[in-house]
């Protein structure tokens, strides 16, 4: 990268976090111009997965019609360490009011910003150089001035007004008003006069005709043109006039013989060629058929040995298919066989699971009906002790009841006495009967009962 300085840097942070559709750089001035920079972060429409910039004209709305700058630029893109990135090609454009703005629409694919480490720090820096020295703002030669009415462009005075000098009375008889007809009356005469001061020899035919047609026109309008249309009558006679010496036409005749000479020549030579290319393919076609009479019967041998190979080839083939299908039977055998044997193996294996599982549960039946059993006893047993407890009590309190009888006459404390006793035994043969019930709803839930 040379050293020269940049006309204007822009660096944008957070490069890849740019939302906008475009980023707009400061206004900033070379050449004695203003400029900005627009830069599609994203391509602009037609960028297909590119990075887009754009040089553009400031306040271009504010110039006056007409205006035109030519220049030469380019940019280039760096990183945040001043490593250059990208740089275009040399832009050669003339910005005015319908193009205000020149650059490169498919500059850098963005792809390039997705690879890691291309932007240091996110960030990007871009550089223009506007070359070609001054840029140099030409609206002012739209101007136009006035010349005897007429408004002409600053380029066209002297012409204008050498006309007017040479012929003072040439537009006294001008009949349009409008000054934009004016002005376009005035640009065909300078044509017709430009066209008229050419040599005759170079101009055509046509061309004459076309002047000869907007001097009409010019001189119907108002135009005193006399002195114009004695021109275009010299220039024509002189067109038509022939060389004063024909050598051109003497010139044209040794062409022409020299040119049929050649021909006669190269139709001859080619003749011959022919001739001879003839010769030799006739040649050709007579050792071809007798050569291929002669190989008929090499053809039909050999025709019959590859008919004999190919059929040994077959054959071959169908063997070799046959031994492998053989194999594969045997293959499959043999594999079959071991899945068989193997099989046998797992059928037995279960075989021995399901016995030792059946003796498992045999031994637990086992074992469950002999603690059921002795349950039954110890329950059996512990119902007979309660049935002698009730017989006792009932005994002993009948024996309660005669005493009873015979002590009516027995003072009150023994009276008393005993027939507290009497409500103990009751609440006694009460609570034996409670818990001789509980006893029989427990051995009930248990899956037994108790018959007295």
């Amino acid at each position: 990268m040379s050293n020269r300085k940049p006309s204007f840097r822009f660096e944008i942070d957070n490069f890849s976090e740019k939302k906008a559709h475009i980023i707009s750089s400061n206004t900033f001035k070379s050449g004695g111009c203003e400029w900005f920079l627009a830069v599609y972060p994203k391509g602009d429409r037609l960028a297909d997965g590119h990075l887009s910039l754009y040089l553009q004209v400031a306040n271009d709305r504010t110039l006056q019609p007409g205006w035109k700058r030519s220049i030469n630029f380019y940019f280039v893109l760096l990183n945040q360490s001043g490593k250059e990135l990208y740089k275009t090609g040399l832009g050669q454009n003339s910005f005015c009011a319908e193009n205000p703005a020149w650059g490169f629409q498919k500059a850098l694919p963005l792809s390039k910003f997705q690879e890691e480490g291309f932007l240091e720090k996110d960030k990007l820096i871009i550089e223009v150089y506007i070359n070609g020295g001054e840029v140099e703002d030409v609206s002012n030669k739209k101007k136009t001035v006035d010349i005897n009415g007429f408004q002409v462009f600053a380029s066209q005075v002297t012409k204008v007004g050498k006309i007017f000098t040479e012929h003072p009375d040439i537009a006294l008889d001008f009949k349009p008003t409008k000054q934009e007809v004016k002005t376009a009356y005035m640009n065909v005469l300078l044509r017709v006069i430009k066209t008229l001061n050419k040599p005759p020899k170079s101009l055509s035919e046509t061309r004459l005709n076309k002047a000869s047609s907007e001097l009409s026109e010019l001189m119907n309008v108002g135009f005193k043109l006399d002195w114009l249309k004695l021109k275009l009558d010299e220039v024509t006679l002189e067109r038509k006039k022939p060389d004063a010496d024909g050598s051109k036409v003497q010139q044209l005749e040794e062409r022409v013989k020299h040119l049929e000479l050649k021909l006669d020549e190269v139709n001859e030579s080619r003749t011959q060629q022919v001739e001879e290319r003839v010769k030799k393919l006739e040649l050709k076609l007579h050792q071809a058929s007798f050569s291929k009479s002669l190989s008929d019967d090499a053809n039909e041998y050999r025709a019959q040995q590859v008919e004999e190979r190919v059929t040994n080839l077959e054959l071959m083939e169908v063997g070799f298919k046959l031994a492998s299908l053989n194999t594969k039977l045997d293959e499959f055998s043999l594999e079959r066989k071991k899945t068989d044997e193997k099989r046998g193996k797992n059928l037995a294996l279960m075989e021995l699971r399901l016995n030792t599982k059946l003796g498992d549960l045999e031994r637990k039946t086992s074992y469950d009906t002999s603690v059921f059993d002795s349950r039954i006893e110890q329950m059996e047993k512990y119902g007979m002790g309660l049935r002698f407890k009730l017989e006792s009590l009932i005994t002993k309190l009948d024996e309660i009841s005669k005493e009873r009888k015979k002590a009516d006459d027995a003072d009150g404390y023994l009276v008393q006495k005993h027939e507290e006793s009497i409500k103990n035994i009751e609440m006694m043969i009460s609570q034996v009967k409670v818990e001789l019930d509980k006893k029989k709803d427990k051995t009930s839930d248990d899956g037994f009962l108790l018959v007295d």
